[in-house]
């Protein structure tokens, strides 16, 4: 397999998207679409289901990504470790954050590590909810700290920086707005929000339950993309959301009231990484990650 082949193949079973393909392969669509069609007459079977509507992998094409994934990262971080042995540990480190990222710890966590490592540049970027793992996956970023759970066989969940109770953000009038706690169970017959493309199903549910503890159904409406798009919605009397309590303090916006939720678990974000193996650089984070988080008796509040 050509390595043009073997990148197209990946990252269109990541994206099941032609155009998102060619875009982050900066390739045209139809270049990809070449590739695959002549990596399938290789391999004598289709490895996609194509409509005009979707992309799915075959059952051939699913077996395929399963065994080729790993072997990919594992070639990438030990051309990525042959570097930084090369010439130590400096370069570029590409950190993503969800929300708040590490929150109060954020700071001390960079100043650790640059202490440690003077000759790497940190560049932050902030994800989205639509697609919280997506920047990982594809290798824009190096690490992310992103809310749990995360639960996928291509990622591997480091320290845990925050743990966060979870509030209601209802409108500013709503029946809920003036009360001291609400519990999960009162929410049958409100509105909450779906999410857009492809934040995993179980992910969703866990921070926007579907139902209440009893088995009651909680009727989602707009799909969203993120934070600052939910608390639009939320202002505007669309809907009410539970969030974790650190968007108060870093998304909170007139005509936004939140109120402490009772009976839900509270919420850890963590440093996730993809499985593999580390470069020099992202083992030294996750180690100053874990360092800080020991100094400061365990995960901060938020």
């Amino acid at each position: 397999m050509e390595r043009q082949e073997l990148e197209t193949f990946l990252t269109l079973a990541e994206e099941l998207h032609f155009g998102r393909t060619a875009e982050r392969l900066v390739l045209s669509q139809a270049r990809v679409s070449q590739t695959v069609k002549k990596l399938e007459r290789k391999i004598g079977a289709p490895l996609f289901e194509r409509t005009s509507r979707v992309v799915r992998m075959s059952p051939l094409g699913r077996q395929l990504y399963e065994d080729l994934a790993p072997l990919h990262r594992q070639m990438d971080a030990a051309v990525a470790r042959a570097k930084d042995a090369a010439r130590g540990v400096d370069g570029e480190l590409h950190v993503g954050f969800l929300g708040s990222g590490a929150g109060t710890l954020t700071g001390p966590v960079l100043a650790a590590f640059r202490a440690r490592c003077p000759g790497v540049e940190v560049r932050m970027r902030e994800t989205q909810f639509h697609d919280p793992l997506g920047a990982l996956r594809g290798g824009e970023v190096d690490l992310l700290f992103t809310c749990l759970p995360v639960q996928e066989p291509d990622l591997a969940v480091g320290p845990v920086v925050i743990n966060e109770p979870r509030v209601l953000a209802v409108p500013l009038g709503h029946p809920l707005a003036g009360r001291t706690s609400v519990s999960l169970e009162e929410l049958a017959g409100e509105t909450f929000f779906g999410v857009v493309n492809g934040a995993p199903g179980y992910w969703w549910d866990f921070h926007v339950p579907p139902r209440t503890p009893s088995g009651r159904e909680i009727r989602r409406g707009q799909a969203v993309a993120s934070f600052q798009e939910l608390m639009t919605l939320v202002a505007t009397g669309q809907g009410i959301s539970p969030v974790v309590a650190s968007v108060e303090k870093y998304y909170a916006r007139p005509g936004v009231v939140f109120v402490p939720l009772r009976d839900v678990p509270s919420a850890d974000v963590a440093l996730i990484h993809r499985t593999g193996g580390l470069s020099a650089r992202a083992e030294a984070f996750v180690r100053a990650v874990r360092d800080t988080v020991a100094a400061n008796g365990g995960p901060a509040p938020y």
